[in-house]
Formats: C-alpha cells, sequence, structure tokens
C-alpha cells in the first residue's frame, strides 16, 4: 500500500509524525534563522562591511519568502473549519514571481539604508498580495458546478459536453473564472518481485543455453493507470453575476474506445491581480464509456453485400410478406402463380413469400486469447463488430449479440458497452458453446478454418480477424 503524502516527510526524517507538525517545525526553524541572519546583517551594516550586510539581509528575506510560500498555504488548509479545510490550491505565476523579486530587492534597500519609506512600500505592495487571497476566496466560494455529458459517445466522433457554472449569491458576482480538469496524480511505482528464468551461459539464444531455471527478480512496477480524464482543455466565464447560471459548450472526441473518467474539477482564478492562481477543488466525479468506432470502414464495406445477400437468402421462407416475384419453377405449387404479373410479362410468374421470423440475427464476437492476433487487427475486429451491430440495428432486423462474457440482451447499446472496454482474454472459444438456432450467423473469430464446427457452416457467414484461416 503506498505511503501517504503526509507521512512521507515523517518517514524521511525516521520519525512517526504527522506532516502537519514536520511542516510547522520546519517553519519555525526557517523563521528563527531568518530573524537570526536579518540581526546579524544589521550588525554587519553598522561595522561597514557591505557584502556581509548584503548576504545576510537577502538570506533572512529569501527564508521568511519561502515559510510564506511552502508551509503558510498549507497549514491554512489544515484550518478545522470545513468549508475552508482543503479547499484551495495555489499555483504562482510568472507575475507573482516578479512581483515578489521586486518585493525583495525594495526589502533589501530598506534595510541597507534605514528609510521609513521603502518599509511602507514593503508592507503596501506585501498587503496586495493579502487582498488579492482574500478577493480571490470570495470570488470562488458558494460557485455551484455541474458537468453534463452525453449518453452515448463513439471513438472518432465529435459530441458536444456543457459546463454549467451557477452564482447562488444575492449579491456578489464573480469575475475571471475558468473550470479546469484537475491534474491526477503522477503514475508511481514500487518494488516487486517477478517470475522470471535464471539462464546460464547468459545473452545466448534459448535453444543454446546450458541451464533454464525458474526464478524471481526484484523490478520496479508501476501501479495500474487510472483511466484517462475526459476534458483536456477549460471553459472560461468572465463574468457570472449574482444569482446567474452560465453554460458553455466543449467539444468532445475521443480517439480510443475504453472508459473515461473524472474524479474532481477545479475553479480557477486569476482576480484580481495575477499573482497567484488560486483553484478550488469541487469533487465532482464523471464516468463515461466510449464505444468503438460505428463509421464503416473499407473492410466493412467490402462484406456488407455478401453478408446481406446470404442472411436473406438463409431468411426466404413462406410467411405472410411478399419477399419477391421470380419465373416459374417445377417443384412450385400453382396456388402462388401470380397471375397478373403472368399476363404482363407472358410468362408463368410466382410470388415468394417472407418467413415470420426472416429478420433475425445473430452476430457473434468469439474474443481471442492474448498475442493471438496483432493489436492493430483486434481493434480492428472490435470496430467491425461494433459497425455491424449499428447497421442491421438500424435496418429494424431482430439482432443478438453473443461474445464470451457477454451476458446483455439485444440491445445495441449493451454490446457497444461491452466492445468498449473488451479486450483479448484467454476464455473457451465462443463456438464450442454455440447453439444453433433459425438465426443466421455472423462470427467474427481467429480460430483455425479446420476447428471450426461443421454445423455452423450452413447458416453463418464468417469474418476471420487477422486474415487467420
Amino acid at each position: 500500500m503506498p505511503v501517504p503524502d503526509e507521512h512521507r516527510l515523517g518517514r524521511l526524517l525516521h520519525l512517526e509524525i504527522p506532516e502537519v507538525w514536520v511542516r510547522f517545525l520546519l517553519a519555525i526553524v526557517g523563521l528563527v534563522l531568518a530573524f537570526g541572519a536579518a540581526l546579524f546583517s544589521t550588525v554587519s551594516r553598522e561595522s561597514g562591511n557591505l557584502w556581509a550586510t548584503l548576504i545576510l539581509a537577502s538570506t533572512a528575506l529569501f527564508l521568511a519568502t519561502m515559510v510564506g510560500l511552502t508551509t503558510v498555504p498549507y497549514l491554512a488548509r489544515r484550518v478545522a473549519v470545513a468549508r475552508i479545510r482543503d479547499a484551495f490550491d495555489y499555483d504562482v505565476t510568472r507575475g507573482g514571481i516578479v512581483y515578489v523579486v521586486v518585493i525583495l530587492v525594495i526589502g533589501i534597500a530598506a534595510l541597507n539604508t534605514g528609510n521609513n519609506l521603502l518599509y511602507i512600500v514593503v508592507a503596501a505592495m506585501l498587503a496586495a498580495i493579502l487582498v488579492s487571497g482574500l478577493a480571490s476566496a470570495m470570488v470562488l466560494r458558494q460557485l455551484e458546478l455541474d458537468v453534463r455529458l452525453p449518453e452515448h459517445l463513439f471513438a472518432g466522433r465529435a459530441t458536444i459536453g456543457r459546463i454549467a457554472v451557477r452564482n447562488p449569491r444575492r449579491w456578489l458576482p464573480s469575475f475571471s473564472i475558468s473550470v479546469i480538469p484537475l491534474k491526477k496524480k503522477t503514475e508511481s511505482k514500487r518494488w516487486r518481485w517477478m517470475p522470471s528464468t535464471f539462464t546460464f551461459p547468459p545473452g545466448r539464444p534459448p535453444e543454446r543455453q546450458w541451464i533454464q531455471l525458474p526464478d524471481r527478480q526484484l523490478r520496479r512496477v508501476a501501479d495500474q493507470p487510472a483511466p484517462p480524464g475526459i476534458f483536456q482543455g477549460s471553459a472560461y466565464f468572465p463574468y457570472i453575476a449574482a444569482g446567474e447560471e452560465l453554460i458553455a459548450e466543449l467539444e468532445l472526441r475521443f480517439a480510443r474506445r475504453g472508459r473515461y473518467q473524472q474524479e474532481s474539477f477545479g475553479l480557477a482564478t486569476r482576480f484580481p491581480f495575477a499573482f497567484l492562481t488560486k483553484t478550488r477543488r469541487v469533487p465532482l466525479a464523471r464516468e463515461i464509456l466510449v464505444y468503438p468506432p460505428v463509421e464503416p470502414p473499407d473492410e466493412f464495406f467490402e462484406i456488407l453485400p455478401m453478408i446481406t445477400g446470404e442472411f436473406e437468402t438463409f431468411a426466404r421462407g413462406r410467411g405472410y410478406d411478399l419477399y419477391r416475384i421470380r419465373e416459374y419453377l417445377p417443384e412450385d405449387s400453382a396456388r402462388h402463380v401470380d397471375w397478373k404479373a403472368t399476363a404482363k410479362s407472358g410468362s408463368l410468374k410466382v410470388r415468394e413469400f417472407s418467413r415470420e421470423d426472416e429478420r433475425k440475427l445473430r452476430i457473434v464476437f468469439d474474443n481471442p486469447g492474448p498475442g493471438t492476433v496483432s493489436e492493430k487487427a483486434y481493434e480492428n475486429a472490435v470496430a467491425l463488430a461494433a459497425s455491424l451491430g449499428w447497421h442491421f440495428a438500424e435496418e429494424n432486423t431482430e439482432v443478438s449479440f453473443v461474445a464470451q462474457g457477454y451476458a446483455g440482451a439485444q440491445d445495441i447499446y449493451q454490446f457497444l458497452a461491452y466492445l468498449a472496454t473488451v479486450g483479448p482474454q484467454a476464455a473457451p472459444p465462443v463456438l464450442e458453446s454455440l447453439q444453433i438456432s433459425d438465426d443466421y450467423n455472423v462470427i467474427l473469430t481467429a480460430r483455425p478454418h479446420g476447428t471450426i464446427p461443421t454445423a455452423l457452416w450452413a447458416c453463418s457467414y464468417f469474418v476471420f480477424i487477422g486474415g487467420r484461416q
């Protein structure tokens, strides 16, 4: 189990104490050192040592600034008030860095000259930072955020997501608000014992090695990465009046299928002086499934006429709906002769009716095992299965779906959700347990040609994944 952030520094110092106390003690030490450096700078100035005065005064201001930027915001977030604790993050902007450097320069000049006017200027500039922090906190507080996503998304297809920000306050407006996705923690690595093989002599091909024994090796292995985020950009609201709700639209486009999630969002502002970028964390979890692309690829256009033709041939039968009018054959019954068509054409014509269950189709995705086909061929097969299901579902065909680990019904969206996260898995082939029925089968498989049950050939069309035969 990874070590929490608040205990890492304590572990580093070989002390099992909370991070807040370590930060507090370091802040005290830093302020004591800054105070000592300021006292010695005064002594050096009175003794006439200019360089020692400059170095000590700069050190004092640098230590005080570091304590103010690193410890004070952290301790402020530890306040017991629930609405303030862990509410804001602070990032210093370039303008803020330049501003602090100017304060340091004027502060050094004030210490060297003893000019009270310079002390007043430094105090006013420091007060501006405090005013900026309070104003930005008031602007961000009480804002309500809502992220509205479409229900169905397909890879490679642009769609619109909406971000709504509401200001419920009666009189105080908000200025310069940005909605941003919060960055996730970097991927951590841990030392683990992984299975390996001891070989001798090393560096030779496997067939030329004398000894091959099972072994274990200590390696740094990355934890399982979290799903990618939903938003990559930001939405900007220059002005939100009191009691008003504004909505911004963002274009969403996902290159790959899969699961995407966002655990939290941030309301950020640089108002009023842009010294700091203050971000208020909003715990708003969103998760979406991106289906495989259903735009028909070239392979889909090539096999669709063959599938449609075989499906219609398999579906021909006797029912109540007219299928077609064709030439009379000796084995046809006289009661199916279409006399009007016969009179018009001068030759016997018969009516052919469709079966009542003629529109039944079953799409079978026989998921191959890991390493069976290339990643590109596998993704093409997933996209082809999704495109076939989507096409026949829109054609009012009664479609059902079969795959390893798929327990959904005939709903096309359930099948697309299965295909959104499916991956190669070592499972028994679905063809072995496939029951023969009146449905016509479209089977996507990577199994060799000779291992397919013979009973399936009469009522199936096969698409071999990766060109395997």
